[in-house]
């Protein structure tokens, strides 16, 4: 670590020295400042953004920009830690304010965008393809439907099927792929119609 970042005798950290020194690209007296002034930087971000979350992000920003910009650092202007509080302020309020920005263009968006209300042919067209499924499930063999059924209308996988209905794996997986089969064929007929 570098002399300028050193603790006072009285275990102090000297603000100007450390941002100094990380100005050089000293990496612990970074370490050092971010320690000293990392929770009060959170306090500021926090109060503007209040979602602790954010005001993570943001002190990290904070960091970042201080790391970056520790050469324009100019003591006749106030202290570092003015600087560093200044620029966590910044930063919280553009956060708020693009996210304001982001929530405005969203809700702009949505009024603009027609809201789509299915019409009455929707529902007869529904309900025929509904009624179609229904009749080509009928026209399967018992075990086929079951295990149909239970497979893609309920979620259960094969092995489960299998268990349920009391049948061999390989036997199942047989009736479903016929009965899938039977079915394409049925619904392929039923759109033709």
């Amino acid at each position: 670590m570098s002399d300028a970042a050193s603790p006072d005798p009285d275990g102090e950290l000297d603000p100007e020295a450390a941002l100094a020194a990380v100005a050089g690209g000293d990496l612990d007296a970074f370490g050092r400042l971010y320690d000293d002034l990392a929770l009060l930087v959170f306090g500021v971000a926090r109060r503007v953004v209040r979602d602790p979350s954010r005001a993570e992000e943001v002190t990290q920003e904070v960091f970042t920009e201080v790391w970056r910009q520790a050469t324009r650092f100019d003591p006749a202007r106030g202290s570092v830690r003015t600087w560093v509080l200044t620029i966590a302020h910044r930063r919280a309020v553009d956060t708020v304010r693009s996210s304001q920005a982001s929530r405005a263009r969203e809700e702009h968006v949505a009024r603009r965008e027609p809201v789509e209300v299915a019409g009455p042919e929707e529902a007869v067209v529904t309900a025929d393809e509904h009624e179609g499924v229904r009749r080509c499930l009928d026209s399967l063999t018992p075990l086929q439907s079951q295990a149909v059924r239970l497979a893609y209308y309920q979620g259960f996988t094969y092995p489960q099927v299998a268990e349920m209905l009391g049948r061999p794996l390989p036997t199942v997986k047989t009736r479903m792929r016929d009965g899938l089969i039977r079915l394409r064929d049925c619904l392929e007929g039923h759109d033709g119609a």
